[in-house]
């Protein structure tokens, strides 16, 4: 078989794997609801996918995935996250998130209103290596 021939049967193959994992995929992220809040963040060193849902009046859970830069699952020593309201004089407040698989920590956390907040984490993925991020948010 020619050189051609065979980069085309292995773009083939690529795409055939890729496309049976599809549903794979779609099917291990549900979709937030309506009234949760999702947010990409990332860092040279690091990527999080947040979802932020409202449980009930006051509080948030806080469900993180962490990525590579090549989008594959990074695992992490501790993930701490903190949530801050500054316009409405409430200062940042810090928990440690729990681990609930190798690549995803969940956290539950006081928000004592709807409206933009700063959300902020800390990914320790070595004793002296920690990547931080943050972002602003809304919690409904």
């Amino acid at each position: 078989m020619d050189t051609p021939t065979k980069t085309k049967l292995k773009l083939y193959a690529a795409c055939f794997i890729l496309v049976a994992a599809l549903p794979l995929a779609l099917k291990a992220a549900p979709a937030p609801a309506d009234d949760d809040f999702f947010i990409h963040l990332h860092d040279p060193r690091a990527m999080a996918n947040v979802t932020v849902s409202a449980v009930h009046a006051g509080t948030v859970d806080i469900v993180i995935q962490l990525e590579t830069v090549e989008e594959l699952p990074l695992k992490a020593q501790a993930v701490t996250v903190t949530l801050s309201n500054p316009d409405k004089g409430i200062a940042p407040v810090t928990i440690q998130a729990q681990r609930t698989a190798d690549d995803q920590w969940s956290a539950k956390m006081a928000a004592s209103g709807a409206g933009r907040w700063n959300i902020g984490l800390s990914i320790t993925l070595a004793p002296a290596n920690t990547v931080n991020i943050a972002s602003p948010i809304l919690i409904n």
